[in-house]
């Protein structure tokens, strides 16, 4: 499952999954550009991942911005000259009933869940287009282009304060097997990881009693909660040559959930 030399794009690569993906991908060899908005995460994970031999740049982006998306790309040629792979991670989440939901916030998560996740796919991809037609139409060699959306089990089961962000992951499935089925005939795979309950700042916040622990992993068949080194090995796993056949799929990460009968569990 060698990445080694592919430059890679992580968006919200500072921090939890991202950060899990872009420590991962440089340790094993790959070039990684992390793009987010947190300056000051993104500078010590860059330093880390320096320290530990990784070659990284930050870039600061705003995903949901066109502007900021093409000063990516230039980021990324500038210092690379190319780029073979990119994972779309960055998301953002507003907990709220649906009737008290406001739209500005439900406009937000859309802009930077499912609209940024289109600007920076369609954008990178026009450049993997180009770098393959200067190629003489050969997509990489052995290791060919690929682009990862983080999408989440909430693509599938919904729940009443979250449905901006359900919503949201709903459309990166959606958009995964469009862009699957649109870079196909150049040789680009598109795939998406849909974790379940993993230790991100996020999760620590929802586990914030043990009672919450506690209906968090009554609903995990495994019993624990997942650590985003294993979601970032899945999408090591889809950016390398390992995953040549597969696109438009959706691989879910989630301890067994997706598979739980409630109903059942509950009579245990």
């Amino acid at each position: 499952m060698s990445i080694a030399g592919m430059v890679v794009v992580v968006t919200g690569g500072a921090t939890g999954i991202g950060l899990a993906c872009a420590r991962r991908f440089a340790k094993n060899g790959a070039k990684v550009v992390i793009a987010d908005t947190d300056e000051a995460a993104a500078k010590s994970a860059s330093d880390t991942i320096r320290e530990n031999g990784g070659d990284v740049i930050f870039v600061n982006c705003d995903v949901g911005e066109r502007l900021d998306v093409h000063n990516l790309i230039a980021a990324a040629l500038d210092n690379y000259q190319r780029i073979d792979a990119l994972v779309n991670n960055a998301s953002i989440r507003v907990r709220s009933d649906f009737l008290s939901l406001k739209e500005e916030d439900f406009d937000e998560v859309i802009r930077i869940n499912l609209k940024g996740a289109f600007l920076t796919a369609q954008a990178i991809a026009k450049q993997m287009i180009e770098q393959i037609e200067k190629s003489d139409g050969l997509s990489g060699g052995a290791t060919p282009y690929s682009i990862v959306n983080i999408s989440s089990i909430n693509a599938v089961v919904a729940a009443p304060e979250e449905a901006s962000f359900s919503v949201s992951q709903g459309g990166v499935n959606q958009l995964t097997k469009v862009m699957a089925l649109s870079l196909a005939p150049s040789g680009i795979r598109v795939n998406a990881v849909g974790p379940g309950s993993v230790m991100t700042e996020y999760m620590k916040t929802e586990l914030s009693s043990s009672e919450a622990r506690n209906r968090v992993l009554s609903r995990t068949p495994l019993g624990r909660i997942g650590d985003p080194d294993e979601i970032a090995s899945i999408a090591q796993f889809l950016i390398s040559e390992d995953s040549s056949y597969m696109t438009g799929q959706t691989l879910y990460a989630d301890g067994g959930r997706l598979v739980l009968n409630d109903n059942l569990a509950a009579q245990k």
